[in-house]
């Protein structure tokens, strides 16, 4: 198993977060997966997911799926 070198990452949040420092997620759109994290401990666990998974999670958070 290989390590994905994140230090050179671009994160960012959706535009839909505040700019208070709430509980946001943050994404970074890489070559060939997309890198998820809290924007509350960045050098916390990150999630990669190839474009496929991100596309259908998305999907399904966009659906309301998961909503509360």
């Amino acid at each position: 198993m290989s390590t994905l070198d994140l230090s050179a990452a671009q994160w960012r949040k959706s535009s839909h977060s505040g700019h208070e420092g709430g509980d946001c997620v943050e994404v970074a759109d890489l070559a060939t997966v997309v890198a998820v994290r809290d924007s509350k401990n960045p050098d916390g666990p990150t999630l990669i997911l190839n474009r496929a998974a991100f596309t259908a999670f998305t999907g399904t958070i966009r659906s309301g799926a998961h909503d509360l």
